[in-house]
């Protein structure tokens, strides 16, 4: 049963749902996307198949879901909330190597601060490349600045788009759209074996 762990952050309290795992290989730290939680389908697949793996896992709702607001925060702000957990989280014993990700908004947050949290691989959900039907709008400077171990698991008719593979960086084509609901299992196989091969497993 998973523990809820209240952080304080600039922008607020974020809580983070803390699964410890027994005999830990290492740890998954999982953020949201922009209009939902941490139930959302492909977060509980990889969050689950890290449980399996042996890994502790933490998932992390940030300060504007804990307060009730639909509407994500800026950009810098949802960064600084990511920036005090993950130490937070480190001075609980977080296990190492602590491999860092999320769903769509938390992906790209997660690789916005790869480097400043230093963690070992980052795991992205779902991640938007650009708006849909706006490819001028390119986010992929932010997945190209991650200079560890990426994987990226997207919807094949996803319409913010896929990236490309690139040295140190994985893409898993599966079944659906951005939402990643249509196939759950599909996520899980394509997070477990790149996560196996992050802790030696």
């Amino acid at each position: 049963m998973a523990e809820r762990v209240k952080i304080e952050t600039p922008h607020g309290p974020a809580t983070v749902h803390l699964d410890d795992a027994e005999a830990p290989r290492g740890s998954l730290v999982l953020g949201h996307g922009a209009g939902g939680g941490i139930e959302a389908p492909d977060i509980q697949a990889a969050a689950g198949v890290a449980r399996e793996l042996g890994l502790t896992v933490a998932l992390v709702e940030q300060p504007y879901r804990v307060a009730g607001r639909k509407a994500p925060a800026p950009p810098k702000q949802l960064d600084a909330a990511w920036l005090a957990v993950i130490p937070a989280l480190r001075d609980r014993s977080l296990p190492d190597p602590v491999i860092a990700g999320g769903r769509s908004l938390g992906a790209r947050v997660a690789c916005r601060t790869a480097a400043a949290t230093e963690v070992s691989a980052v795991l992205c959900l779902a991640f938007p490349v650009h708006p849909p039907g706006k490819p001028e709008r390119n986010r992929l400077d932010e997945l190209d600045a991650v200079e560890l171990p990426v994987l990226v698991v997207q919807g094949e008719s996803d319409p913010f788009g896929m990236p490309p593979e690139a040295p140190g960086r994985q893409v898993a084509k599966v079944a659906g759209n951005h939402g990643l609901k249509a196939d759950p299992d599909a996520v899980g196989e394509a997070v477990r074996a790149w996560l196996a091969a992050r802790i030696g497993a």
